[in-house]
């Protein structure tokens, strides 16, 4: 039998540790925060509204954290089985999907948020 976690403490020590190791080994997770400090820093530079702000926060927990799901789910795929199964090329691209699916939606989200500033910027030596 499993040992259970014995206190809060000790669940947010082994979520941080799963945390750190996805942005250790994965290249993709990586990227998406670098993106997200890039994206966070254009937002103070423009000085967004708070309610966009936390739509880019949001949107950017929403695709690291499915980054992080990828991740364990191809960690686990890999673990049961290295030969080729037609479920685990499933299992792994419907995760990716999911990763992707999120990522062009920050995208449209970066679009409909810094659009405007960035047209308003540019249109304001005319």
């Amino acid at each position: 039998m499993v040992n259970k976690t014995r206190n809060l403490w000790e669940s947010l020590g082994f979520a941080a540790d799963g945390i750190v190791y996805s942005i250790r080994t994965q290249r993709n997770i990586r990227i998406h925060c670098f993106c997200a400090l890039g994206t966070i820093v254009v937002a103070g530079l423009f000085r967004v509204s708070r309610m966009e702000f936390l739509i880019l926060v949001l949107t950017i927990v929403l695709v690291i954290s499915l980054e992080i799901v990828n991740t364990a789910v191809e960690t686990v795929v890999d673990m049961y089985t290295e030969e080729y199964l037609p479920l685990a090329r499933i299992a792994k691209n419907v995760a990716a999907g999911a990763v992707l699916l999120a990522s062009l939606g920050a995208v449209i989200v970066g679009l409909l948020i810094f659009g405007p500033k960035v047209w308003q910027l540019l249109s304001w030596g005319r």
